[in-house]
């Protein structure tokens, strides 16, 4: 009986683990932003800094375009707050209107 009883819970907990993974694939969105970039030392500083803000996954900077794809948790972070984060490290940075999409997890 108690074989059963721990073989159900832990059957219980695997479906919610798989489930809250589910739920956090579908919060994640990919936006690039346009940003005030000259050289790779900006890269570098950029690359340090953004890529360890709260929410974010996934960074790639572009230098010849002046972008950044930023792939972040829309349940951790927001636009705005990275916006503030660039703002923070001396760099300008908006978001492309078009840019806004969301991404495929993993």
């Amino acid at each position: 009986m108690k074989r059963i009883l721990f073989i159900m819970l832990c059957a219980a907990f695997a479906f919610t683990t798989a489930f809250a993974q589910d739920s956090q694939r579908n919060t994640r969105k990919t936006v690039t932003f346009v940003v005030s970039m000259e050289c790779e030392n900006c890269v570098k500083k950029i690359e340090k800094n953004i890529a360890f803000e709260r929410g974010v996954t996934d960074l790639k900077c572009e230098l010849p375009s002046k972008t950044v794809d930023v792939t972040y948790r829309t349940d951790r972070t927001t636009e705005e707050k990275l916006v503030a984060a660039f703002k923070k490290i001396g760099f300008e940075a908006e978001p492309k209107a078009d840019a806004a999409k969301p991404s495929e997890s993993k």
